[in-house]
């Protein structure tokens, strides 16, 4: 089995790993008030999700 000769850094290890991330959902507008929410949440305002209300606010 192969094995390496040499260390690899950690600043080349980083640098390969620089497209591995993942990226921040963009946040949609609640139908019911207009206010932006995250994608699949109910909305913190109205507390509104696919149309129905989930939970009570004030």
């Amino acid at each position: 089995m192969a094995l390496p000769k040499r260390k690899i850094s950690k600043s080349r290890r980083d640098k390969r790993r620089t497209h591995q991330k993942v990226d921040v959902p963009a946040p949609s507008t609640c139908p019911e008030c207009g206010e932006p929410i995250m994608p699949h949440h109910a909305c913190p305002k109205c507390g509104v999700y696919k149309g129905r209300t989930v939970t009570e606010t004030e």
